[in-house]
């Protein structure tokens, strides 16, 4: 499969699709999704499978649901929608709060000078 003929969108699915499982065992945490030129490359979940109670280190107790997962790949597929840029990361931050998901997004766009020099310098021979 060549990624540049894929849709971001669909390249999402497939990330989600990917770490369903993970999800599923854990409370919180980041997703991430490193892009260039509209292709996903990197990405993965960022966590702490471990939580202090009491100054007692205990496993987590189950994960995101069904349900959860499937709204928070919604929630990631929406913000697609937001991004202006070609290459950077998207972080998806989620936490079960009272039985709630709560999930934020948050942009990060990335810039080579050398392409952006390269790119002007053939603009002023034009």
């Amino acid at each position: 499969m060549i990624l540049e003929n894929v849709p971001l969108a669909r390249q999402l699915d497939i990330v989600f699709r990917e770490i369903k499982d993970e999800l599923t065992q854990l409370t919180s945490g980041t997703v991430f999704v490193q892009i260039r030129n509209n292709v996903i490359g990197k990405f993965g979940v960022r966590a702490f499978p471990l939580e202090s109670k009491g100054g007692q280190l205990q496993m987590m107790d189950s994960g995101l649901s069904e349900l959860h997962v499937q709204s928070f790949r919604q929630t990631a597929l929406e913000s697609l929608k937001l991004k202006r840029w070609t290459h950077g990361e998207i972080l998806f931050e989620f936490a079960m709060k009272k039985n709630t998901l709560c999930t934020s997004v948050s942009f990060e766009s990335n810039y080579n000078m050398a392409s952006v020099l390269a790119d002007a310098e053939k603009k002023r021979k034009i």
